[in-house]
């Protein structure tokens, strides 16, 4: 036995050591160590992947609630409308992705590679050509990844996915969940490209979570020392009772190499909720050691602050410390007792406006003089919806807010939005826009750093829809995502769902490149 098998073998004999049965976890909080229940590599997805049949209804579940509701008596203090000039920015590709037949809400998501641009969604994926954006592959299921796994992993597809690509290394994480109709048998099912092409091979791992315990709404993000994920834990019959968010590293050095690997995990208590991690964005580090950093909404002037540092030589030495309060301004949920008020036209429904937590993703940059965090969600911006968002600074030191503000219309609602920042500071958001009189579009704004704190210029329409929803069990969402290419580190890349014919469960998909005219 080689000596890195060895010190493998007593790693993982510690591991079962400290690892505490599920059974035994359902309200226990701190740390456990979970070994996977199998890894392997895939096939080239090039030679496997197949367009996608439409998929079982029994993934379209309603969606889970955490509880948290929180409003505030005093009105939003940095409510604003945009400037109602259009940012600074050039349209680059701007064409429509995957659509319609497949579950709801769409989770749609994107990431953008060096050559590729991958977009996931609820239940399939697909690889563009990141210069035209044509189609190179699929959609096909996602289950197609991980079919070498089998099991539930390598048979179903479970939705919430996340694809993300890992700059440092040149690799695609992907990721869905997979769990049987009595969310007895849950699992995070990972892959990791075993080079940029995202048609290539993977190396594909099933995480298991264990006999009644949902692992909802995960969230994933890079950073060097690790592949963080965050999730929401719901067990009880039919997974409806929430015991908390869980915060969780997984072995990224191993995984990139194709090796048995383990995730430490901080299991929290019910009154933290959808925690979400920080994604490195650009070409320079965070600080050595630096952990990763993680957010949620806390109540209605403050969000919580935490930090998550593994370490997988010596896993009881990992550290998750928070939460610590970060001041913001005061700030609503909108649909706080309703969940479900963002207006359409008739006959459309009113669809979720999921304000109860920070949007995908918490994006991270270091500048070296400063280090910033952008994120967003959406909040009661007076009497409709409003995408309220943040840079905050220092978290390395102390965090605190050096700018926010909410994006608001008098006519229209904004939400379900996604933020990024360039490398050279200019901050981009994107969200769906609906009304009674308008169908649900697909709008960006932006800002450059000279702009007046807190304030964001636009909005442009990235496109209008033309139909509505209906009879979809209110579900819009759950999230989208906005990209930086690391190629130039200036284009962005938005996705987001919209209709371009009203009825059931038909939505369709956007993607829309641009970048600031001052980015080079």
């Amino acid at each position: 036995m080689c000596k890195r098998a060895l010190l493998w073998t007593i790693l993982v004999t510690s591991i079962l050591v400290i690892s505490v049965p599920d059974s035994a976890q359902e309200t226990a909080l701190g740390l456990r160590v979970v070994f996977e229940a199998k890894h392997t590599i895939s096939s080239p997805l090039r030679d496997m992947a197949r367009p996608a049949a439409s998929t079982a209804a029994a993934q379209m579940l309603p969606r889970l609630s955490t509880g948290l509701a929180i409003t505030s008596s005093q009105p939003d203090p940095v409510a604003q409308a945009p400037s109602g000039s259009a940012p600074p920015i050039s349209v680059l590709l701007n064409f429509q992705g995957q659509s319609s037949n497949h579950p709801v809400p769409p989770d749609t998501n994107l990431s953008v590679g060096t050559a590729q641009v991958v977009q996931i969604v609820n239940v399939t994926f697909a690889v563009y050509d990141k210069k035209k954006g044509a189609l190179l592959l699929g959609p096909s299921l996602i289950h197609t990844i991980f079919t070498a796994l089998g099991g539930l992993c390598g048979t179903t597809d479970g939705g919430d996915p996340v694809v993300l690509f890992d700059k440092l290394a040149g690799r695609w994480f992907v990721s869905q969940l997979a769990y049987n109709s009595s969310f007895t048998d849950n699992h995070a099912c990972i892959a990791v490209s075993t080079s940029s092409d995202a048609t290539g091979t993977y190396n594909v791992y099933d995480f298991p979570f264990g006999s009644n315990r949902f692992p909802d709404y995960p969230k994933y993000a890079v950073w060097p020392d690790a592949y963080y994920g965050t999730f929401n834990i719901f067990g009880g019959g039919k997974a409806r009772s929430f015991f908390g968010a869980r915060a969780c590293a997984f072995d990224r050095t191993r995984m990139l190499n194709g090796q048995a690997a383990i995730t430490i995990c901080f299991q929290q208590p019910h009154t933290i909720t959808s925690l979400l991690p920080s994604d490195l964005e650009g070409a320079t580090l965070p600080p050595t050691g630096a952990p990763n950093f993680m957010l949620s909404l806390a109540d209605s002037t403050n969000l919580n602050f935490f930090t998550f540092h593994a370490d997988f030589s010596d896993p009881s030495s990992s550290e998750f410390t928070g939460p610590m309060l970060i001041p913001v301004a005061s700030f609503s949920e909108i649909c706080a007792s309703t969940l479900a008020c963002i207006p359409e036209p008739s006959p459309g429904e009113a669809l979720d406006a999921i304000s109860d937590r920070l949007m995908f993703r918490l994006a991270y940059r270091n500048f070296g003089d400063h280090e910033p965090l952008v994120v967003n969600h959406t909040v009661a911006g007076g009497a409709l919806a409003g995408v309220r968002w943040y840079e905050i600074r220092n978290p390395s030191i102390s965090p605190i807010v050096f700018q926010q503000g909410t994006v608001v219309h008098p006519n229209i609602d904004f939400w379900m939005g996604s933020i990024a920042m360039d490398h050279i500071g200019n901050i981009a958001a994107g969200f769906s826009a609906s009304s009674t009189s308008l169908d649900p579009s697909v709008f960006l704004v932006g800002r450059v750093p000279g702009d007046l704190l807190g304030t964001m210029q636009g909005p442009t329409v990235a496109v209008s829809g033309t139909g509505v929803q209906e009879q979809s069990f209110n579900r819009w969402g759950d999230y989208s995502s906005m990209s930086v290419d690391p190629s130039d580190d200036c284009t962005l890349w938005y996705t987001q769902e919209y209709y371009k014919v009203s009825g059931i469960r038909n939505w369709t998909t956007r993607i829309t490149a641009f970048r600031f005219n001052t980015c080079s």
